[in-house]
């Protein structure tokens, strides 16, 4: 995998890929049109933050670059890279229980908060991806 040179782009398979975390200055893209949608991805070394519809959708820190992202609203799956552990934060569905798996380990259990966030903390190495999937129970 690789970083996203473009900052944003729709794959073959019709999922999204998006992120840089090589690049050491916010860069934005704004009104890339994906499935009817309208969304804006910020990104550097330091956090990585796209929105739907001006909407908060996903948000890392530090920077990662993420492949394969797909939402449904009962689940979401995605690859995610960067050169250091990062912590996420995604949007759903508001005090819902959702089970987590990261690189295809069961960790639990998670309820979103008031606001629908729900953060989780993943353990990165460059070149290096973690399969993350979120589905709602």
């Amino acid at each position: 995998m690789a970083v996203v040179d473009e900052l944003i782009r729709e794959e073959e398979d019709g999922s999204l890929s998006f992120g840089n975390y090589n690049l050491t200055s916010k860069t934005k893209k704004d009104g890339f049109q994906y499935n009817g949608d309208s969304y804006k991805i910020k990104t550097f070394d330091e956090i990585t933050k796209l929105e739907k519809n001006g909407m908060f959708v996903y948000e890392s820190v530090p920077g990662t670059t993420v492949h394969g992202f797909r939402a449904t609203d009962k689940k979401v799956m995605f690859s995610v890279e960067g050169d250091k552990d990062a912590q996420i934060t995604l949007e759903f569905e508001a005090e819902k229980e959702y089970k987590v798996h990261v690189d295809n380990v069961y960790v639990g259990k998670m309820k979103t908060n008031l606001g629908g966030k729900l953060s989780i903390s993943v353990e990165l190495a460059e070149n290096e991806s973690v399969d993350v999937v979120i589905e709602k129970m």
